[in-house]
């Protein structure tokens, strides 16, 4: 099997440890285990709890007290009606291994995570990208996916909140995308893993699936509670689907860790707090942000109405992995370029991690482009 490079991970993986302001990083400022037990108001017990955890494999599909904990993020689901995995990168894997296969018609709205166009294509699938428009908000065209589903669609890939863009498809155009699923009879994968950090209201837009039967969502402790380090998510889905994929999964995953499934039944039961520190950082640096932007005329953006990052449109005549990589060695500023996303004359910004590298990031990029200008 051969894929394409993931470009976004590679990039990652090249600069995030050696950069000097990392404005690239996608998760709301990671917390540690200190601040996670704090934040519980139980952390003897807990503690406690951990000393006498046995470090074996444990439950396989994960803790019936971490499922329930995740079912109730959904208002339509149970515990059986998880699975967790090896964070959302593992989830998203497994489901398509699970159902896509040579010759299938698979749907990926684009830019999205790479995973959902590049994996489908490896396993033979022909792929359809329907392209996310600026001028439209960086929203899917529903006429346009109308057209493009066919009888034997198998499977649509959406990415809600959308990253790189920070774009939401709110609860009308989710059950639009269910309706048009439904007369194909194809499943709709709806990567979630920055639902809970809306700009707006308690953070958490409608989930693919409460509203389809035939609606997979994909979600991670990752983004929204600052536990990347983890590397646990999930998938929530009918109980026939959960079945085929812990099939795949026992050949990739076995169990979670144990001491990762404690700690993030420590973080959902307190998720209130947990999301409530997340909202007081994603709404305040995208202030920051939107401030910073309105005052450049040299840099455009659809402000995001979710997620931690936002795609940045800047005016100087050079690539985008040009502009990243002199942008790194000339500030220590690390952005994501577009072109990761096949979005030329653009970055990825992540905005919710620590609000000062966030400050200063951003004064060092204004000079940085200001020099691009009078070259």
């Amino acid at each position: 099997m051969k894929i394409r490079p993931f470009a976004v991970e590679q990039w990652m993986n090249d600069y995030e440890e050696t950069c000097r302001y990392n404005l690239a990083e996608t998760c709301v400022r990671s917390l540690t285990v200190g601040e996670l037990l704090e934040m519980s108001g139980r952390r003897e017990e807990i503690l406690a709890e951990l000393d006498a955890t046995p470090l074996t494999y444990g439950p396989i599909p994960g803790s019936p007290r971490l499922r329930g904990l995740v079912a109730g993020l959904y208002d339509r689901q149970g515990p059986d009606n998880v699975l967790i995995t090896h964070g959302a990168i593992g989830a998203n894997a497994l489901v398509h291994a699970t159902l896509v296969e040579p010759a299938d018609h698979i749907v990926a709205v684009v830019p999205t995570y790479q995973q959902h166009y590049s994996i489908p294509d490896s396993y033979g699938a022909r792929v359809t990208r329907l392209p996310l428009r600026e001028e439209h908000g960086w929203l899917p065209d529903l006429d346009e996916l109308d057209r493009v589903v066919s009888a034997d669609t198998k499977l649509i890939a959406v990415n809600n909140p959308n990253n790189p863009t920070g774009a939401l498809i709110g609860e009308a155009g989710l059950a639009r995308i269910a309706e048009i699923a439904e007369r194909a009879g194809a499943w709709v994968l709806c990567d979630e893993v920055y639902r809970g950090v809306d700009q707006d209201g308690d953070g958490f837009t409608a989930s693919i699936a409460d509203l389809y039967e035939r609606g997979i969502s994909t979600g991670s402790m990752s983004k929204p509670y600052s536990l990347a380090g983890l590397r646990l998510g999930w998938i929530v889905g009918p109980t026939p689907l959960l079945a085929d994929v812990a099939t795949h999964r026992d050949y990739t995953t076995i169990s979670v860790g144990r001491v990762d499934d404690l700690l993030a039944c420590v973080a959902l039961e307190n998720k209130n707090a947990v999301l409530a520190r997340s909202h007081r950082i994603t709404r305040t640096n995208l202030a920051i942000l939107d401030e910073w932007v309105t005052g450049r005329d040299d840099i455009t953006y659809v402000k995001p109405a979710s997620s931690t990052t936002a795609l940045l449109r800047y005016g100087a005549p050079l690539g985008s992995y040009e502009f990243c990589t002199r942008l790194l060695q000339e500030t220590g500023v690390m952005f994501t370029p577009g072109a990761a996303f096949d979005i030329e004359h653009t970055v990825r910004i992540g905005f919710a991690d620590d609000t000062e590298t966030l400050r200063t990031g951003l004064e060092l990029a204004g000079q940085f482009l200001d020099r691009l200008a009078q070259d």
